[in-house]
């Protein structure tokens, strides 16, 4: 008999969690149903792009409302890559998806190490081309995702969920909060669980998808342009870009070799033949071509002070003139 008590109240008690997890979910702006959408099924191909587009032209204002956070969020990230840290995004799913995205993209936009900008997603490597959905529900799953990456204080660990209420990603926030990582929270509803966890809370409230539920939409394209924002911001910080050209670049292809020879064209005021020549006794490097032509140094000159300035061409320019003067 008590057995069977005890089975009841433990039915009850699972019941009673079910019902409040479905109301909460309910509650949440990106659950709710969008009046702007009603009868899509029935509309034509044109009123529905009207539609979505009217709706993600609601992104940016949302994402706006955020720029505070998004500073702050900028600043962890540059102070903790500056001192050897490491970015460590996770998620689940569409935000995990997102997040594998912008962390693949850096190294060859910044010419970074491929360690400082690290993605997880739940389910792992596998998740990236295919639902595993049941992971983002286990905490346990959470912390030791995020425990085998082993954070600490110079780390920033960013959890990235719609909702704000995934346990994978509350679970892994909390762990590295608790090991001295500073922690921020990408999230599209206000006062959440994820977002209360976190050091940062980044809250875009984009309100209710076209397809009801469909976080893939416009929660989704504001998770991307906060998550851009953030690495473009904390990159330029750090010196990684040079104005507002993507000097870092590897010329591995033609398109990217003709980018390298517009940049030099623009910052060293070369026509395109002699962009072109210096790119090449630059060894195809854009950087290094840059510094030889700012500062007026040899190829091995330019290559030593991008070392020494840890890759950040403006401070190279400074260090190679500076050591240029210096020699004579």
């Amino acid at each position: 008999m008590k057995r069977k008590g005890l089975k009841s109240k433990l039915l009850i008690r699972k019941t009673s969690t079910r019902k409040t997890t479905t109301a909460d979910l309910r509650r949440l702006g990106t659950e709710k149903t969008n009046f702007a959408s009603t009868d899509l099924d029935r509309k034509s191909a044109l009123e529905i792009a009207r539609i979505i587009n009217a709706e993600d032209a609601k992104v940016a204002a949302a994402v706006k409302c955020a720029l505070r956070q998004i500073a702050q969020a900028i600043d962890l990230i540059a102070a903790a890559l500056a001192q050897g840290g490491r970015l460590i995004y996770i998620g689940t799913g569409t935000s995990g998806r997102i997040a594998a995205l912008d962390a693949v993209e850096c190294p060859p936009t910044f010419d970074v190490d491929p360690r400082m900008v690290q993605f997880i997603i739940a389910g792992g490597p596998k998740a990236l081309g295919a639902a595993v959905e049941a992971d983002e529900d286990s905490r346990e799953l959470g912390r030791n995702a995020i425990a085998k990456k082993k954070p600490t204080k110079k780390d920033v660990v960013v959890g990235i969920a719609a909702s704000g209420r995934t346990p994978f990603t509350i679970a892994a926030i909390k762990y590295a909060r608790a090991h001295g990582a500073k922690t921020v929270a990408v999230v599209c509803n206000p006062k959440s669980p994820l977002g209360k966890a976190a050091h940062v809370a980044i809250v875009a409230d984009v309100g209710p998808e076209v397809v009801a539920g469909s976080t893939r939409m416009k929660a989704g394209t504001a998770q991307k342009m906060i998550l851009n924002t953030l690495t473009t911001g904390a990159m330029t910080r750090l010196g990684y870009v040079y104005g507002n050209l993507m000097v870092n670049l590897h010329t591995k292809n033609e398109k990217l070799v003709e980018r390298g020879v517009g940049i030099l064209e623009k910052t060293a005021g070369l026509d395109h033949a002699a962009a072109h020549k210096l790119l090449a006794a630059a060894g195809g490097r854009v950087p290094v071509a840059m510094v030889m032509a700012k500062a007026g140094v040899s190829r091995s000159q330019a290559a030593a002070a991008l070392k020494e300035s840890q890759g950040q061409v403006r401070r190279a320019i400074t260090l190679a003139k500076r050591g240029s003067e210096f020699k004579s």
